[in-house]
Parts: structure tokens; sequence; C-alpha cells
């Protein structure tokens, strides 16, 4: 057998195992310290920034450039007067006067009436004067049968002529709470004044009171 043969390919596979080994080794080691300054890049300060979102401004208003003050507004168009048809007054009337001749007729005069007579004044009124002191003569009202109680009052105005009385007004001061009984009081004091009274001739008042209870 060749063993010289042998031992050289032994040899030649040992140096290219350890050629593999050497390459591994190394890529292994850089593939290690890349790592490394990975995790050293990523474990550094993280700087987070907001960006803000920028708004826009509003555009300008636009300007309003006015006209040129050379410019001249157009004039106004054309518009003929109206016509004006004047009429002639129409000539003058004539008026003819005519005189008559006939004298007027003659007026006849009559005088204006004479002033109407002024109305005579009127007769003053009679003074009143009281019964008491007037009549020499003077009866009481009999008091009627009524069934009635109470006060009542009246004034008794009457006028006197040849010593009779002819006029009798009776007005009411404190009348009876009864129209019957009222009645027959004032018709009580009529006859009284009339049938009893002897008065000098005058106009004459006086007051009778009935008590009732």
């Amino acid at each position: 057998m060749n063993f010289a043969q042998d031992k050289g390919g032994s040899s030649r596979l040992t140096g290219f195992g350890l050629v593999v080994l050497v390459h591994v080794l190394i890529v292994g080691a850089l593939a290690s310290g890349l790592a490394t300054k990975i995790k050293e890049a990523v474990k550094g300060p993280i700087d987070v920034k907001v960006v803000e979102e920028k708004v826009k401004p509003p555009p300008p208003p636009e300007k309003v450039v006015p006209p040129p003050p050379d410019i001249k507004a157009p004039p106004p168009p054309f518009v003929p007067p109206p016509e004006v048809v004047v009429t002639a007054p129409p000539p003058p009337t004539q008026t003819v006067a005519v005189q008559s001749t006939t004298p007027p007729p003659a007026q006849e005069f009559r005088p204006a009436p004479p002033p109407a007579a002024p109305a005579p004044p009127a007769p003053p009124a009679p003074k009143v004067r009281s019964a008491i002191g007037s009549c020499n003569k003077m009866g009481k009202p009999e008091m009627p049968a009524l069934n009635w109680s109470g006060t009542a009052s009246y004034k008794a105005t009457f006028t006197v002529k040849g010593g009779k009385v002819v006029e009798i007004s009776l007005a009411t001061l404190r009348g009876a709470n009864d129209r019957k009984a009222d009645r027959a009081l004032k018709n009580a004091i009529t006859s009284t004044l009339s049938e009893t009274y002897e008065c000098v001739d005058a106009v004459l008042e006086q007051e009778f009171v009935f008590n009732m209870e």
C-alpha cells in the first residue's frame, strides 16, 4: 500500500477544513459586531417632533379700481320739446248801452210807524204776612178719624179779599206716611181756612202741625 499518498490527501482535507473554520469564525465575528452596533443605535434617545400644519392665510380682497376721471359719461339722448299751439283769444263782444228816456215812477212817501209803547212793569208780588195778628177769627182744623199715628206739618199760604179767604196753597213740610191720612189732613186745613178765618185783605201764611200718637 502507498501510505505516502494517503497522508497527503488527509493533510489537504485538514487544511481545507481549517480554512473553512477560519472563514466561519470571521463571518460570525463580523455578524456579532454589526448586531451590537445596531442595538446601540436603537437604544439611543428618540426625538419626537410635532410638525404643525401650516394654515395658509386667506387671499387679500380684490381691489376695485375706480374708472379713470378722464372718462366722461355719454350725453343724454336728445328729446325734442313738445309743440305748443297758441290759440288767439276771441274778439271782445261789444256791449251797447241802451238809455231809457222814461222817468222812474215816483215812490210814495210813508212815515215810519211810531215806536211801540213800553210794556207796563209787572206789579210787585204781594208781601206775605203772618196770619197771626192779621186775622180776628181763626178756627182750628178738626182731626179726622184716621187709623194713623205720627206727626205731620203743612204750611198754608192764602189770599184774603173782602175779609174772606179766596185762594189757598198748601206746602208739605212733613207729610203723613199714609196717603189717605195726608189727603184728609190737607182737606181739614182747607175747610178751616175757608169757613172760619176772618182776616184783613192780604196774602197770609200759617203753619199747621198734627200730632197723632
